[in-house]
């Protein structure tokens, strides 16, 4: 009776807290929260919203907006359908958009480790240098940096050059190594089969006049190399927002929450009786998410990489 009493008495603390949290949150953001489509879980609101109110208490964001983004949801859902799990909330319009972002592509490492992660719903997360991981966990957003990347066809007679934005996040605790990692957030967008074209009038030409070339490819649906992806269209109202004003991005899942769910599903555990969250498409698809901390994979990825790497080789020049 005394241990009924007691879990009766944690069920109702954690109930009352659960109401409390709520309750803070405005009546306008409030009618998001949910597990459906274009709806916001409750515990990554309540987390990313804790974070933004943090970060403007600290003098350290001034953006009337926020993201957050739950990366236990699917991405590509088929048949050229994107999930919606990136969170644009901006508290001056009261406007909240849902939309699509990728997740790390992890790597497999054959006889070694596979870490790989599909398409659809991520399995594994971790924060490990080259590990091509998403971390979840908060960052500030820092400076915005435009690259160019090459040229691609756009008509028989006309080529356009490829620009990218990229916003650098800065972390703390399990997302402190950001920065090293070149972790932020993109268009996902780039260039493939690429060449060099003799093209000695380009303002980016190198020293012999030749500028890359390739294939444009939109990766919307598929991975990154860590970062969060946005569509090209996306990141054109996106990264205007961060320029020269920094904000937050909380990304859900963080480790505690991996390795609770985990072990949860090993014991086949209700998470919501647990009081945990994780999308329930994902989860059966796959299975057992897993967290790879740096300090157990970096070695494994200095053990693989222990055989000097051929130096990098500049791409082919065009055929004709």
């Amino acid at each position: 009776m005394v241990g009924l009493s007691v879990t009766m008495a944690a069920w109702l603390a954690a109930g009352s807290f659960a109401a409390e949290q709520t309750s803070d949150v405005p009546a306008w953001l409030r009618d998001h929260i949910g597990e459906g489509d274009g709806q916001i879980a409750q515990v990554v609101l309540q987390r990313a919203r804790a974070l933004y109110l943090r970060k403007v208490n600290e003098g350290v964001v001034k953006n009337p907006c926020y993201f957050a983004m739950d990366a236990t949801r699917p991405n590509d859902l088929g048949n050229g359908r994107l999930g919606s799990r990136f969170y644009v909330i901006c508290q001056a319009d009261r406007s909240f958009r849902a939309i699509s972002a990728g997740h790390g592509s992890g790597r497999n490492l054959k006889g070694v480790a596979d870490f790989a992660n599909g398409r659809e719903c991520a399995k594994n997360f971790g924060n490990a240098m080259d590990s091509y991981l998403t971390t979840g966990g908060a960052y500030v957003t820092g400076e915005t940096k435009t690259s160019f990347k090459g040229y691609y066809r756009v008509s028989t007679k006309q080529d356009a050059a490829l620009t990218r934005s990229f916003v650098q996040f800065d972390g703390e605790g399990e997302t402190a190594n950001a920065r090293p990692r070149a972790i932020g957030g993109h268009a996902a967008v780039t260039l493939k089969d690429i060449c060099l074209r003799k093209n000695p009038r380009s303002p980016y030409a190198n020293q012999n006049g030749y500028v890359p070339f390739g294939t444009l490819v939109d990766y919307s649906g598929g991975r990154s190399d860590g970062c969060t992806s946005w569509s090209p269209s996306d990141a054109q109202q996106i990264v205007p927002l961060l320029k020269d004003d920094p904000t937050t991005v909380y990304i859900y899942p963080e480790s505690h929450d991996i390795e609770a769910v985990a072990q949860a599903a090993a014991t086949r555990q209700s998470l919501s009786r647990a009081g945990l969250y994780w999308s329930a498409f994902c989860l059966k698809q796959i299975g057992t998410p897993k967290f790879w901390p740096k300090e157990v994979l970096e070695p494994i990825l200095a053990r693989y990489h222990k055989d000097p790497e051929l130096p990098a080789q500049s791409p082919p020049v065009c055929k004709p």
